[in-house]
């Protein structure tokens, strides 16, 4: 009986593990461990481990890494105390293989912690790029910590391998997130109308920001042009969910609050939607705007536009409704304006998304983890070298 260890630290990356946890405990000779750390277990992100119970799994450890607020210091505060709340979980568990999924600062250190204590690693969404944010660097560090990697596209593929990993082990299922799309059953118009407390009109974005950590310009400053674009767009209703942990982000969440209350009936505001309220939005609104990883992963398999507004997500695959534009309120306006047109809306009716890997990801996903050989040597890990005749003697 092997042990799988999932770890997740917030409600969307578990919205989008969801399938694969569900395929891991209904599987007779693999046994499903959960730890939940990060915003998860705080009280300003609505402590969303209580979702992961009433979805009937049972939480083997929790990991308070006292996430006290999105300070330099206060990050990497908490960054040091997951490492060590997670490797003693991993110690007590005993997991044959920890399972992580994305870029995040909480998710390089259960990587870290999982180095440390020798414990096997998969992760998912490795060989991605975004330019305007350290978890770049943090996705692939974790890939350079992973012995099993899950990725969404061939590019991301080639990309993981030419880390000098083993691409016997590097495998190209597509993005899980599209699974637990197809899985959703959506909130009909009228349904969903009453979980906003919104009527969304003839016509309606959703928008999400998330700090620029590696920008020149303050992401407060950046999400006031966003502001500024939407305000000049009279009748059009809006619906904003809450930006992340980074650096900033209590700003922007504050920003968001303020401008909700200040355009009561045409505004709402969420921490998070959950994952059924936010796969029911982008059925029904016209377009995503701001800088989430959804709006390129995700929304394109729903035939909307995304806005996408700076460097967040620069470097990433993206599909063809997926509008780039710079950071400036002009920028913006003009970009909603092309996302509202019929002539760029037939395009996204029609367009393919790169992240598809079809209805079986998990089961993909499943198999791999079941196959991996733990018998041999694993963690002493060689680097494959790509193109290189000669090999390095270490001298």
């Amino acid at each position: 009986m092997r042990k799988i260890c999932i770890v997740t630290g917030s409600r969307a990356e578990y919205g989008i593990l969801r399938p694969l946890i569900k395929t891991i405990r209904d599987e007779d000779d693999l046994i499903l461990q959960i730890i939940a750390t990060g915003a998860h277990l705080s009280a300003r992100f609505g402590m969303t481990y209580r979702e992961i119970e009433e979805d009937g799994f049972l939480i083997d450890e929790k990991v308070d890494i006292g996430l006290k607020g999105d300070a330099p210091r206060a990050i990497a505060g908490a960054m040091g105390a997951a490492i060590g709340g997670l490797a003693g979980a991993y110690l007590k568990l005993d997991p044959d293989i920890v399972v992580l999924l994305g870029d995040r600062f909480e998710i390089f250190s259960a990587a870290a912690a999982a180095l440390v204590t020798r414990t096997a690693l998969a992760h998912i969404h490795g060989g991605e790029v975004t330019m305007g944010a350290y978890d770049d660097a943090f996705r692939h560090a974790i890939t350079k910590m992973s012995h099993l990697h899950f990725v969404a596209t061939k590019e991301y593929r080639d990309r993981v391998i030419q880390l000098g990993e083993d691409r016997r082990n590097v495998h190209n299922v597509g993005a899980l997130g599209l699974e637990s799309m197809r899985n959703t059953v959506f909130f009909s118009r009228k349904e969903m109308e009453k979980e906003l407390g919104l009527v969304p009109g003839r016509r309606s974005l959703l928008v999400t920001f998330h700090p620029e950590t590696l920008g020149d310009e303050d992401s407060a400053v950046l999400f006031g042009e966003i502001i500024k674009a939407l305000d000049g767009k009279k009748g059009v209703k809006l619906i904003f969910t809450g930006s992340n942990a980074d650096t900033g982000g209590n700003l922007i969440n504050k920003m968001i609050n303020k401008y909700v209350s200040a355009n009561p009936g045409r505004a709402v505001a969420f921490k998070s939607l959950g994952q059924r309220r936010y796969f029911s939005a982008l059925r029904y609104v016209d377009a995503v705007v701001g800088n989430s990883s959804s709006g390129v992963i995700e929304a394109p398999s729903f035939g909307i536009p995304t806005v996408n507004v700076g460097d967040r997500q620069k470097g990433r695959i993206k599909a063809k409704s997926v509008i780039d534009c710079r950071t400036d309120a002009a920028s913006i306006s003009r970009a909603i304006d092309k996302a509202f047109s019929n002539s760029f809306r037939k395009i996204c009716g029609c367009v393919a998304n790169p992240y598809d890997g079809g209805d079986n990801v998990s089961s993909k996903i499943v198999e791999a983890l079941k196959a991996f050989d733990l018998d041999k040597d694993f963690l002493k890990k060689r680097f494959h070298d790509i193109g290189v005749r000669r090999r390095f003697s270490g001298k």
